[in-house]
């Protein structure tokens, strides 16, 4: 099989488009241990593109249990240079309603139970993470959005919570002093995790609620956000099948050796276990 090098990460439903021919289910062995879900190989458009469900087939795995480096290592494993991340959020601004996208440009982590780096014991790095998103894929996806007939919010900050609960009111409130745009629980960690493993990654947000801080609206309900959620699915399919020519045509990845660059390790004390296994990560480390 050739290198796949389009990644979309989401929710199940996504696979499930009228045009995608499931070509293959690839079960992927990682160091970190086992992806979310197998990745789902499918064709769409004449391209290729591989699909993986971030919380598992059935939405199983909550967001703190994501195992978020091993989804990311197996996208790197079978040749991903870019990933769409395709996610339900919040709205913190009045003007962001249910229904819209949001691409977002910013993060804002406010996570306290993951590991959202690959540099481990034996092996340190530092990349730069002031711009997390890719400017060149976040554009395509806004046009693509455009051209789904979305209304469309492109630039601005996702702020990412633990989770599994929704926000207190005061949190809610915090978060919009601060000025961010959406809340949601999954992707700044992919985004952190992405840049180390050099694959560009642009966020494709699907407004289902307002958070608690909107006094005129109930709060938010499991059931309203699954109401939306799932009208929002066919909308984000359009937005890909829109998306994978424009990004099939883009250049090479800016980001593709901002992990292997950012080793600051005397590659002759990196244990030879953590070479091989990281390899595929950073290439060569002797």
């Amino acid at each position: 099989m050739n290198e796949i090098k389009l990644g979309v990460i989401g929710g199940s439903g996504l696979y499930q488009m009228e045009d995608l021919k499931v070509v293959d289910r690839l079960e992927v062995d990682t160091p970190f241990g086992n992806p979310s879900d197998r990745l789902i190989v499918g064709e769409l458009e004449g391209e290729q593109l591989v699909f993986l469900p971030r919380h598992g087939i059935g939405h199983r795995v909550p967001p703190s249990e994501i195992n978020f480096r091993a989804n990311i290592f197996a996208l790197k494993k079978i040749g991903v240079e870019r990933i769409v991340s395709v996610s339900a959020v919040g709205s913190m601004k009045e003007h962001i309603e249910p229904g819209h996208i949001h691409i977002p440009d910013q993060f804002i982590d406010r996570t306290h139970r993951r590991i959202s780096t690959f540099f481990t014991d034996g092996i340190v790095g530092h990349v730069g993470l002031a711009d997390p998103i890719c400017e060149e894929l976040a554009m395509v996806l806004s046009e693509s959005s455009k051209e789904a007939d979305a209304t469309v919010h492109k630039g601005g900050t996702y702020i990412c919570i633990e989770g599994p609960q929704f926000s207190t009111r005061a949190e809610s409130n915090l978060y919009r002093q601060w000025g961010v745009d959406i809340i949601g629980m999954t992707n700044v960690t992919e985004a952190k995790l992405a840049r180390e493993a050099g694959i560009c990654y642009a966020t494709v947000a699907l407004v289902t609620d307002f958070d608690c801080w909107h006094e005129e609206e109930e709060a938010v309900t499991v059931e309203a956000i699954l109401e939306i959620m799932h009208k929002n699915v066919s909308l984000a399919q359009k937005i890909i099948k829109q998306a994978i020519g424009k990004i099939k045509n883009l250049g090479e990845c800016g980001y593709k050796n901002t992990g292997a660059q950012g080793v600051v390790t005397d590659r002759s004390v990196i244990p030879e276990n953590l070479k091989k296994d990281y390899e595929i990560l950073f290439g060569k480390l002797s």
